[in-house]
């Protein structure tokens, strides 16, 4: 796979390259379709599967106050499209310069005389150009003047639920994080570095935490989570509080992870959280004693959830 950040690093024509654009967040099921529409038709002309997308997301340039939080970071985004066997993708800088482009001078400009795009699948929703003046009929007219191909792809549903990055976001939002998985073809994932906490978990409870200072913009509703916790290139069950702390008093947001059957001393490495159920609600207990008593119960309901998840899956 190569990745551009500039159309300027093409330094030679791609070869019959089939092209999707758009923002991609969550790279969900909804994207997967166009990506393997992209790579059947670049394997029918011999071609070169590409995607263009964005950094930042359009609207924190043009709209920020409308700006919603991102599902998946850049670097996150580019390794799932990878993942998905893409060829070539451009990560373009999208600047106010850019959305000032006209929808022609887009095709024209970028798509044929700079990528010589062959081919080129959008969803059925798709816009672009200055004030989004640029839509699907425009550029079949403009594909057949120019010689290449459009695919149109209708909306993905599972459940009779709309596969779209705003879906997502609202059920990562509302702590549905299984929901989210189902849209998503993965578990909700967030990423961070492990920081010094007030050393409360193991001193004062029993139940020793990682404290995460995250780099994602989307957080799951406060609660309690069971994960999966990935150090390096292993892989631990977990549970995650997202929230504030209010049996303390202190009021500051955190993120603390307890990993089971786990010791070894993380400050300032970088480790991931993949959410599979909210437990439940954060609630103030009357005592320290009360609070590690519930986490015990959540320890246990987390095993019992994983130790059923492994039986179903060797079922399978």
């Amino acid at each position: 796979m190569t990745i551009l950040y500039d159309l300027e690093q093409l330094e030679e024509p791609l070869r019959n390259p089939v092209l999707t654009i758009g923002n991609f967040d969550g790279v969900h099921k909804g994207h997967l379709v166009l990506f393997n529409i992209v790579k059947e038709r670049a394997n029918n002309i011999d071609g070169q599967s590409v995607v263009m997308t964005f950094d930042p997301h359009p609207i924190k340039v043009m709209m920020p106050e409308n700006s919603p939080p991102l599902i998946t970071p850049t670097q996150q985004k580019l390794k799932l499209i990878d993942d998905a066997g893409i060829d070539v993708i451009f990560c373009i800088p999208f600047t106010k310069q850019l959305a000032s482009i006209s929808a022609r001078d887009f095709v024209q400009n970028i798509l044929v005389d700079k990528i010589g795009v062959k081919e080129i699948v959008v969803g059925y929703d798709y816009s672009f150009g200055h004030n989004r003046e640029g839509n699907i009929t425009l550029l079949q007219d403009m594909g057949n003047h120019l010689g290449f191909l459009v695919h149109v792809v209708e909306q993905v549903r599972i459940d009779r639920k709309l596969v779209s990055s705003t879906s997502i976001r609202n059920m990562v939002g509302a702590g549905h994080v299984s929901r989210a998985k189902k849209l998503l073809g993965r578990d909700y994932q967030v990423c961070g570095t492990v920081v010094k906490g007030k050393s409360r978990g193991g001193r004062l409870l029993g139940f020793p935490t990682a404290n995460i200072e995250l780099i994602d913009e989307l957080i799951p509703k406060i609660g309690v989570y069971a994960v999966k916790v990935h150090i390096n290139d292993n892989t631990y069950n977990g549970l995650t509080n997202i929230g504030y702390n209010p049996t303390f008093g202190d009021n500051q947001f955190s993120v603390e992870t307890h990993i089971l059957d786990f010791s070894g001393n993380l400050l300032g490495k970088t480790i991931s959280v993949s959410f599979i159920e909210r437990l439940r609600n954060e609630r103030t207990f009357a005592s320290f004693k009360d609070l590690s008593d519930q986490i015990a119960q959540d320890v246990q309901q987390t095993r019992q959830l994983f130790k059923l998840s492994e039986k179903n899956q060797r079922i399978e």
